[in-house]
């Protein structure tokens, strides 16, 4: 993860973390080293993407959880080092920012849909804290949106590569796993952040979602429900750990569907959540794999040397998590269960490391086993 010479991503992605938990002493010792350790003036080269999510998010998450006034103002500041990386002839931003020569770097041809459509949550927040529009004008939704509703869509899917020079797509690669994910989370969070004003990004939601429903949504001859990947109009029968979060999604974005639709994408939710616990329990650990396919007579099972590994990653257990709070069907906290007692419990603890291991799957742990008290996207 390029950080351009910043320091601390799993401190930072974990602050709000251990404060939900109520670990305040380790709270403490974070912010104190927040205040003291964690400075911006780098010179290297880092991802756009992972600095807002990991450092700029965690930052916003504490601020508002806590009103501790070192993590807007550090927020601020090192959204305002990223600003270059949207330099570009269209708006849209390149993936990596210098930090010394405050311009973009060149690092590849293309830009990425996850990571670029992945920025206007933080961003509008820091237009909010910070009273500068240029995080809401230049730097984040109405830019990039323009550029979005503008070009042509193969069959209404967004491809996961966009030239920030030419404005055109790369290669008609689709995928609701990686390269693609967040950015059809952003959409639907974006809507409910904005006390369901901002309908732009509704629309674009579900009208993706439609269009991913038709033609990439798939029914295995088992009875699993998929999401596979489309390249040029061919699919691969796979489905990816990242795209796992969909189940999840769904689940949120049901309420505010049409009324016909909302009992659909409930059953929806559920389908797509139990096929990634069935990648899950068809594994040899108990773990789900980086990618998990459905061919040659075999279902949501890795068939790759190079996708049969965990990384800690949270997607499944946020799909839990999401689906908990709706239905309050204890088998999603039975699941979730499984996935702490083989990941920790198991004797997997020592492997435990990074942000994915301190952030992002204890968060979800915790809003399921934790206060039920529902949170809504503005206080998450």
């Amino acid at each position: 993860m390029p950080t351009g010479g910043l320091s601390g991503a799993t401190i930072i992605d974990s602050l709000d973390t251990l404060y939900l938990m109520e670990l305040q002493e380790e709270f403490q010792e974070a912010k104190a080293w927040v205040e003291e350790n964690f400075h911006l003036n780098v010179s290297g080269e880092a991802s756009l993407f992972e600095v807002n999510i990991r450092y700029i998010g965690g930052l916003l998450s504490a601020f508002y959880l806590t009103g501790e006034e070192v993590f807007r103002v550090k927020a601020i500041k090192l959204g305002e080092k990223l600003l270059p990386a949207f330099n570009t002839p269209t708006g849209i931003p390149k993936g990596v920012v210098n930090f010394k020569s405050w311009g973009w770097a060149m690092a590849g041809s293309s830009s990425i849909l996850a990571e670029f459509g992945s920025l206007h949550l933080e961003f509008l927040h820091l237009t909010e804290l910070s009273g500068n529009q240029v995080f809401a004008e230049k730097a984040s939704v109405r830019n990039i949106r323009k550029v979005l509703r503008k070009i042509n869509k193969p069959f209404g899917l967004y491809p996961n590569f966009l030239s920030p020079v030419s404005g055109n797509w790369m290669q008609h690669h689709v995928s609701v796993g990686g390269l693609g994910d967040s950015f059809y989370e952003y959409l639907i969070k974006s809507w409910l952040m904005s006390a369901k004003t901002d309908v732009e990004a509704k629309d674009m939601y579900y009208e993706a979602l439609e269009a991913i429903e038709t033609y990439l949504l798939n029914v295995s001859p088992g009875g699993l429900t998929y999401i596979a990947e489309w390249r040029g109009g061919i699919l691969d029968h796979k489905m990816g750990h990242l795209a796992c979060f969909s189940g999840g999604m769904i689940a949120l974005g049901a309420e505010d569907a049409k009324e016909e639709k909302r009992a659909h994408y409930r059953e929806l939710a559920a389908q797509i959540t139990k096929t990634c616990h069935e990648s899950y329990a068809r594994s040899d650990t108990k773990l789900g794999p980086e990618a998990f396919w459905f061919n040659s007579g075999r279902e949501a099972v890795a068939t790759q040397l190079s996708e049969s590994y965990y990384l800690l990653r949270p997607e499944v257990v946020e799909s839990y998590m999401y689906l908990w709070r709706q239905t309050h069907d204890p088998i999603y906290r039975a699941w979730g269960w499984e996935v702490v007692t083989v990941s920790v419990l198991g004797g997997g603890a020592e492997c435990l490391t990074g942000a994915l291991a301190f952030s992002q799957g204890p968060k979800r742990v915790q809003g399921r086993y934790g206060k039920s008290r529902r949170m809504s996207p503005e206080e998450c």
